[in-house]
């Protein structure tokens, strides 16, 4: 058994949408280094366009300029660096994949990989994607590792270009199958599924795709057989966010009281901690800032306690 805590030193990326006059001339920084945009089909016009907006436009936030023909995502490290980018274009109800890891100094450490998650998390969850297409040059070697390792299946070669392609049912499996590797296991109960089944059909808010990817990547219970150190929903537990400790419930959003730490299970800490267990340890992204959380102990599961009617 590996210790609780390992899943803190795994490759974690998030796709931050938010994009920075600072971000733009890191992007700059990065399209200067003939390494990064060797194989990068559209290099020139990303960078010209960047020169663009940077000289012309003398706003603080960029991301309405980027975002014109498709959705650009600065990628951040555990750390809140940013370490490349990812594009999504959707046409129709297929979605391609621009994925650039941009500092040499990353590269193997296994970012493509993760960023390649975060995307399919959007692509499928958030853009409603039926088919993420990722096309990449035949020497890009690091970049085909990763998209195969993800899941990608090839579709079609030219001597220029390989078409990878992931569609919806597979993701889903894939999700299931193969964690993600900065990601514990979760488990969740049956009862609580179809309930939080329902409230992501209904719901509404910028990061309610987040509760729809981990009740699909969840491990799926009968209620009397869910261990007793697992966050359940109405359950109390003593987490520690960033060193600090903290003791919070788990509820649904009708309930959610933040001067009581009621937290719902549809805000950025109550998605984070849904069916993770005592000693678990993992990052987690909340607005502006990633975070550090530990389930120090559940203090109250209704499974346990025999409260199966919350």
């Amino acid at each position: 058994m590996k210790p609780n805590g390992v899943k803190m030193n795994k490759p974690f990326i998030f796709l931050c949408p938010e994009i920075t006059r600072a971000n733009a001339l890191t992007l700059m920084d990065w399209l200067e280094d003939e390494g990064v945009t060797r194989y990068l089909s559209d290099s020139r016009h990303v960078s010209r366009f960047i020169e663009q907006v940077i000289d012309r436009v003398q706003l603080p936030i960029l991301t309405h300029l980027f975002n014109q023909g498709g959705r650009f995502f600065m990628a951040y490290d555990r750390h809140d660096v940013p370490v490349g980018f990812v594009r999504l274009v959707k046409k129709g109800s297929d979605c391609e994949m621009v994925l650039v890891i941009g500092n040499r100094d990353n590269w193997g450490r296994k970012l493509g990989a993760s960023a390649i998650r975060e995307g399919m998390k959007l692509a499928f969850f958030d853009m409603r994607a039926e088919k993420l297409i990722a096309k990449i040059h035949p020497d890009n070697a690091r970049s085909l590792k990763a998209f195969l390792r993800s899941g990608f299946l090839l579709e079609s070669e030219t001597p220029t270009m390989k078409s990878f392609v992931m569609n919806s049912d597979r993701y889903l499996r894939f999700l299931r199958e193969s964690p993600a590797a900065h990601a514990s296991d979760i488990t969740i109960t049956e009862i609580d599924k179809a309930r939080l089944k329902n409230l992501v059909e209904f719901g509404e808010g910028p990061d309610i795709f987040e509760l729809e990817h981990e009740i699909e990547r969840a491990i799926v219970v009968d209620p009397r057989q869910v261990a007793g150190d697992v966050v359940t929903m109405n359950s109390k537990a003593l987490l520690e966010v960033d060193d600090e400790e903290v003791e919070v419930a788990l509820v649904y959003p009708e309930d959610a009281d933040d001067r009581a730490e009621k937290l719902s299970v549809c805000s950025g800490i109550g998605t984070a901690i849904l069916g993770y267990k005592e000693g678990d340890a993992f990052s987690w992204r909340i607005p502006n800032r990633t975070c550090h959380i530990r389930i120090r102990k559940v203090l109250y599961q209704p499974e346990a306690a025999g409260d199966f009617h919350l």
